[in-house]
């Protein structure tokens, strides 16, 4: 027998919502009256003087804020005649105004995000009281936060850290790719920065002087990504498969041995590098020319030069490689070979069939991520070569320069700033797309519970 409600004399379907409609309405008039309605005390007080401090903090600064970022500023430095005297007077600084103004959005942001979650609980809190349901105290609440809570109380804290320290630095170099912020010009304080547009963009692409260089720095970029990457990898697999086969004795020696260039750091193994191939008094000239061999300009030609960063870096990614590829070697089951054995597979056949596709399925995540650093492997070229050999047909750059290489020289060197920033936001594009479509199509991403 279906049981049939009864209505309740004096409460209707807008009593039954009286307690979360008022508490979400205090809630939007003053931060924390809503907990307070609810009588929650502590919560509500808590709320109501981080409302206060947001508010001291941004009334004075939001509209500010707001004008640095539209305008860059109004006023150059310039000197003034005061009473006969030369004095100089300030002028605005357009990229204080601009960080200042990114900083003061986001803390407005973090207070509109809580001014809502503020919203939601006073809402949620009422509908718990209409349900007849006791209103949690300070020590409940507390206790609750703690065990339910806990992820998203503790994750907090690092998010806002993320927010100011990577976010932040993020659209900073993304406003300043749309600016004119680059010397002798445009440089604060004694001139103003201007937005611009995509003009930045448009030079690097299409002027000339610029796009000869972007393009021979990208496409050696994308060579060099590619090689070092495909030589350190299948390295790694050639000497972890070498240590691993039967019959090969002391193989913890071995690996304790190979090992070694990756436990050195790397800014003494590249400088030492750096002095083995110097051309003119280096020990491998020096030994050659004993042998009678004409010495290489290892670093100083731009063909040669290049061929040496790549055997460089694989004496330092290689080891990487191998390790990570003798645990994998270690997790293959061993009836498998067994199987292969009894079918009469070569050994070629037990490397194509089984040992490199489990290899590729645990590693495909990992070899992506060495691609993107290969892509801005800025230690090695840096302190290899510097980006040298240098070229006159190109802006501020060398033969072997990646574009994080020249995005530094642009910017430290130079004071091209917004070059900087454009290179530095193509670089994002390039490596975002090309490892988000890669994750997304390997098996690792599906989580393949067999390889086919």
């Amino acid at each position: 027998m279906q049981q049939q409600h009864v209505p309740v004399p004096g409460v209707g379907p807008n009593r039954e919502r009286q307690h979360r409609m008022t508490a979400a309405i205090c809630s939007i008039i003053l931060q924390g009256l809503g907990q307070l309605y609810n009588r929650q005390w502590i919560k509500g007080i808590c709320l109501l003087l981080l409302e206060g401090a947001g508010l001291a903090y941004l009334l004075p600064r939001l509209s500010q804020a707001v004008w640095g970022i539209w305008t860059l500023g109004e006023n150059t430095q310039r000197f003034v005649k005061v009473n006969g005297s030369t004095v100089l007077q300030r002028g605005d600084h357009s990229i204080f105004l601009l960080l200042d103004g990114i900083i003061v959005l986001l803390v407005f942001f973090v207070f509109i995000l809580i001014y809502i979650l503020n919203i939601r609980d006073a809402y949620v809190t009422g509908v718990a009281r209409e349900e007849g349901k006791q209103t949690l105290g300070a020590a409940a609440s507390l206790r609750n936060m703690m065990d339910k809570n806990f992820p998203y109380l503790f994750l907090s804290i690092p998010a806002l850290g993320i927010l100011f320290f990577t976010v932040m630095p993020i659209l900073f170099t993304i406003t300043i790719a749309f600016t004119n912020y680059s010397a002798p010009d445009h440089i604060p304080p004694a001139k103003l920065v201007d937005w611009v547009g995509f003009k930045t963009f448009s030079d690097l692409i299409q002027l000339k002087s610029w796009s000869q260089t972007f393009y021979g720095v990208l496409t050696w970029t994308v060579i060099w990504a590619i090689l070092a990457t495909v030589t350190t990898y299948f390295g790694g697999v050639l000497v972890a498969l070498l240590i691993e086969q039967r019959g090969i004795r002391f193989k913890k020696l071995w690996r304790t041995i190979f090992i070694l260039p990756y436990a050195i750091p790397q800014i003494i193994s590249l400088l030492l590098m750096r002095n083995l191939f110097n051309g003119q008094f280096g020990p491998i000239n020096t030994y050659m020319r004993a042998f009678g061999l004409e010495g290489l300009p290892w670093l100083t030609d731009p063909f040669w030069a290049k061929v040496t960063v790549i055997v460089v870096n694989m004496w330092i990614g290689i080891p990487v490689s191998m390790v990570l590829i003798l645990g994998v070697l270690t997790a293959i089951p061993r009836d498998l070979y067994e199987a292969a054995e009894v079918d009469g597979a070569s050994a070629f056949q037990k490397f194509r069939i089984i040992t490199m596709p489990f290899i590729l399925f645990a590693t495909t995540p990992v070899l992506i991520m060495q691609f993107a650093g290969n892509f801005n492997n800025f230690n090695v070229i840096f302190l290899l070569t510097n980006g040298n050999p240098l070229r006159g047909d190109y802006q501020y750059a060398g033969a072997t320069d990646l574009l994080v290489t020249w995005l530094y020289k642009l910017t430290l060197d130079n004071n091209k700033f917004n070059m900087a920033s454009a290179v530095g936001i193509i670089i994002f594009l390039i490596i975002a797309s090309f490892s988000i479509w890669n994750f997304r199509r390997s098996k690792s991403f599906k989580e393949e519970d067999m390889i086919q």
